[in-house]
């Protein structure tokens, strides 16, 4: 069974997901990174802006890695933040039946969920996280993903006022992996 880690940019899946392997001692696999990877190196950034700001294609190469890491068992998966969405024209973000089901069939999703303002701030103006949406304000399409996480996640995790060491241990606890103390 897989450790699967969702939640908007910026709430500390990457960083999160480098301590739950060590903690466990299972690979670490990241989706972004394995994307980037299969495209030989390009970044989400560069691929986005290849396809002219359309998030489409994106998010179908995204579903193919997400069925690829879900064949492999006994991970933690860093999810990138849209792994829960789907695109329709103009970029209009649904929920993602297939690619989180593909995650559900052989992973615990566990969503690292924080406060909106502050992951906004804290994100707003990095130069390597490409633009979600042309239209929208990074705001309003983080709030609007909330449901999608919402759905998706089998275990919720509220990440305020803890330390990274402290969210990898609560989820190495629901998983069974460590005893409580």
């Amino acid at each position: 069974m897989n450790i699967v880690l969702i939640g908007l940019r910026g709430c500390g899946k990457s960083s999160v997901s480098r301590l739950l392997a060590k903690m466990s001692k299972r690979p670490l696999l990241s989706t972004d990174l394995l994307f980037s990877y299969e495209n030989n190196g390009q970044s989400i950034s560069d691929f986005v802006a290849a396809c002219h700001g359309d998030w489409r294609p994106f998010r179908d190469q995204e579903y193919a890695i997400t069925c690829k890491a879900s064949a492999l068992d006994n991970l933690i998966i860093d999810c990138g933040g849209g792994i829960v969405v789907d695109c329709l024209q103009q970029n209009q973000e649904i929920f993602s039946a297939r690619k989180v089901s593909a995650l559900r069939r052989n992973g615990l999703l566990f969503w690292l969920n924080g406060d909106l303002q502050r992951l906004a701030r804290k994100v707003q103006e990095d130069p390597s996280r490409p633009a979600l949406n042309s239209h929208l304000p990074l705001l309003t399409v983080m709030q609007q993903r909330l449901p999608f996480y919402q759905q998706a996640a089998h275990h919720i995790i509220d990440i305020e006022g803890k330390t990274r060491k402290q969210i990898a241990h609560t989820i190495l606890q629901q998983v069974g992996v460590i005893a409580a103390r």
